[in-house]
């Protein structure tokens, strides 16, 4: 799963792993037997952490601004809910990566000092501290309605399935896509009850913004990549990379769009609608200002531009909050 966030260095000091950001809160202030297991989470890296999260936070809010009453108190704990169990979730996804990957991470400079193949923790304990980390989230998952706690259950196949798909197919990022966007089902379903039309359309939204932003990610790995003979639509594109970014950002955009446009018509508030509209372009906009940054073949480049994807899911994120508000 995409994670760093910091600048990558060709070596690890003093047990930290080599792209996390120098400083950060794990090595300096966790204690010392806890920061293997909290590196194996990213906590360090908190990025892929947002990178789930918005996409939850885009659906209940959706579910608000189309709801006739607008934002209520179980909102606001579903938002809570789902941040906190995007947390343990995406540090018990990357905690499974990092049990799958283990022999592929040691023959990459960026991973080898993971705390697996650096020999920080043992195999068997990186499995016990996910299923700790899955429980947890678990817990928080039943205080959701009956529909939502299935749709969580249901994730847990795609995040199974994630780490092999570099294996086997040059699109890992459509899976990669499809777990981590699956909030936005829930987090719409924990509101509403059900799945609907206009959270599918989300969802699709983004898939398409994480083939944006994890091709980038991609392109810092690509040649250590090709050498071990893992996939990725990095390798995949080559060249053609930034026609295939423009592509992914459209989709991004107008699925977006389409989403807001059937969820809230039936409302009948042009401002809602207005405010909506603009996260959604405000996403476009901000992706399109990437592109104009953006060298595929400059490592630090690419991180820092997959990590302002941040801000660009904030963006919807806000609209939509506002959106539920008036």
């Amino acid at each position: 799963m995409p994670e760093p966030e910091g600048m990558p260095e060709p070596e690890s000091q003093g047990g930290g792993v080599a792209d996390a950001v120098s400083g950060n809160w794990v090595d300096q202030l966790a204690p010392d037997w806890a920061r293997p297991y909290l590196r194996l989470s990213r906590a360090d890296r908190p990025i892929g952490t947002w990178l789930l999260l918005l996409p939850c936070w885009w659906g209940v809010m959706l579910a608000a601004a189309a709801d006739p009453i607008g934002l209520q108190g179980r909102d606001v704990w579903i938002a809570i809910g789902c941040a906190a169990g995007a947390w343990l979730m995406r540090g018990a996804g990357c905690t499974w990566n990092d049990i799958t990957d283990r022999d592929i991470d040691a023959q990459v400079a960026r991973t080898r000092s993971r705390p697996i193949p650096s020999g920080q923790v043992t195999t068997a304990q990186a499995m016990g501290w996910m299923v700790a980390q899955a429980l947890v989230a678990f817990l928080i998952l039943l205080t959701f309605n009956r529909a939502a706690v299935l749709m969580g259950v249901a994730s847990l196949v795609l995040v199974a399935i994630y780490p092999f798909a570099k294996r086997f197919t040059w699109w890992p990022q459509v899976f990669l896509g499809l777990a981590f966007n699956w909030g936005a089902l829930l987090a719409w379903t924990a509101h509403t009850g059900r799945i609907g039309g206009p959270s599918i359309t989300l969802y699709l939204a983004g898939i398409a913004w994480t083939l944006f932003y994890d091709t980038i990610y991609a392109h810092q790995d690509k040649e250590d990549d090709a050498l071990i003979g893992v996939k990725s639509t990095a390798r995949l594109f080559g060249s053609d990379t930034i026609w295939w970014l423009r592509v992914f950002a459209v989709l991004a955009v107008l699925l977006m769009s389409l989403a807001m446009i059937a969820a809230l018509t039936p409302k009948i508030s042009a401002l809602s609608m207005t405010l909506a509209l603009v996260g959604a372009w405000g996403l476009g906009w901000h992706l399109a200002w990437q592109l104009t940054q953006l060298d595929i073949d400059n490592p630090v480049t690419c991180l820092k531009l997959f990590r302002a994807n941040r801000d660009a899911g904030l963006i919807p994120a806000a609209a939509l909050l506002l959106a539920a508000l008036v």
